[in-house]
């Protein structure tokens, strides 16, 4: 008799996302026709039952599933993983644990989201939570900080892209090699073609060099060597974007690309001990390389050197021990002393954070053409011409920074 009754009930839930999505965003709205539809039915369904007599239970067993949400009633047992992914709503938590086994339905877990006003926090990530929850109990995990799985790592300021494949590989066991091979295609992981373009007369050499922003990072489950790179240079175009670095520099830098002021910004990053310096260390790189000011349109820096030396697999200088050969070596391309050698280097040399790259795309207008650090504290000097530039060296061994020969000034 039941069977043949148009009650006008939601359908048990299937664990389809479309569906739940649309029938969580009527009750939303406020939508009520359903429910008088389901009252009406349900007093007609008792009416019916009622007339059965003793064999109504079985009658009525059935259409109760129709009236009550299916939920456990446990705490739940084992374990089980679930992911929230950005932009999920209640429905879509709703969906992913119960293909998981966790929340007998869809249904449930949005009933104990609209009845919990914290349920708005929940963060995007990876999950430990139990099978056969009640949907409530599921929702207090999801809440709880120390079920996030956490599989992070974090990249320091002006760590160069070896370094950071290393690191990597010792934190997700994928191997350098794979890192390596990635690496080989940036705009694939993400580096739009317009970043790799100068105006300096330099050929443009598409590295992944500077686009590997430092911050912390969670690495999924089964990730891949590309998406973890790719992930990282999602966050580089985020933060760029935020901070409108190409906008910027596009406007007030005066012809120099974007890409010129990420490699400025990966050599002010290589060089300052302290971010407050980032931005004047920029505009004497700027003032060299783009001005008359200086006696050539070279950088004569060591991090550049110093960089290519890492990449052959060789540990880096101080300046008071680098040869001649080393510093002149046209075999070098990242030489940034003697004949040939004007201009930035090929590519960034390092991965800069916040402070450089904002350092790099408004810089304090200065004529400083040389900088030091002069102390051991890693305190920066600056100097305009000749002059300054030996009063610093004077101060650098009076700090015992200098000794011997290099203090003959």
């Amino acid at each position: 008799m039941i069977d043949d009754l148009d009650l006008g009930f939601d359908e048990p839930d299937r664990g389809e996302k479309g569906r739940h999505r649309k029938g969580f965003k009527k009750r939303q709205q406020g939508g009520g026709s359903g429910r008088g539809k389901t009252v009406f039915a349900l007093l007609m369904a008792l009416v019916l039952l009622g007339g059965i007599g003793g064999g109504a239970y079985v009658g009525f067993d059935r259409v109760r599933n129709y009236f009550v949400t299916p939920d456990f009633d446990g705490p739940g047992s084992g374990e089980a993983q679930v992911e929230v992914k950005r932009g999920d709503t209640a429905t879509d938590i709703g969906v992913t644990l119960h293909d998981a086994g966790v929340v007998k339905s869809v249904k449930a877990f949005i009933n104990a989201a609209e009845e919990n006003s914290r349920s708005k926090n929940i963060q995007v990530g990876r999950y430990k939570v139990r099978k056969e929850m009640k949907a409530a109990d599921a929702l207090v995990m999801l809440l709880d900080p120390k079920n996030r799985v956490v599989n992070g790592v974090t990249i320091p300021e002006g760590m160069i892209t070896l370094a950071i494949y290393d690191k990597l590989s010792k934190q997700t066991k994928i191997p350098v090699a794979e890192f390596k091979a990635a690496a080989k295609d940036p705009v694939a992981l993400g580096v739009p073609a317009s970043w790799f373009v100068r105006k300096d007369g330099k050929k443009s050499t598409k590295s992944l060099e500077g686009f590997l922003y430092p911050a912390t990072y969670e690495i999924p489950p089964k990730a891949t060597a590309e998406q973890i790179l790719s992930m990282m240079v999602d966050k580089f175009l985020t933060v760029t974007d935020e901070m409108k670095f190409v906008e910027t520099v596009e406007a007030k830098r005066g012809g120099i690309t974007p890409y010129e002021a990420l490699i400025t910004a990966s050599i002010a990053q290589a060089e300052s001990v302290n971010h407050k310096d980032m931005g004047r260390v920029s505009r004497v790189l700027y003032n060299r390389v783009y001005t008359d000011k200086y006696h050539c349109k070279c950088l004569e820096i060591d991090s550049a050197l110093n960089y290519w030396l890492r990449l052959q697999g060789k540990d880096p200088k101080d300046s008071d021990v680098l040869l001649s050969s080393e510093l002149f070596d046209p075999k070098n391309p990242y030489r940034t002393h003697g004949k040939g050698a004007d201009g930035l280097p090929i590519t960034p040399i390092s991965n800069p954070g916040s402070d450089a790259l904002k350092g790099a795309m408004d810089p304090p207008d200065t004529d400083d053409i040389y900088f030091m650090t002069i102390d051991k504290k890693g305190t920066m000097g600056y100097g305009r011409n000749a002059d300054e530039y030996r009063q610093l060296i004077r101060t650098m061994c009076a700090n015992k920074v200098l000794t011997g020969k290099n203090c003959n000034v």
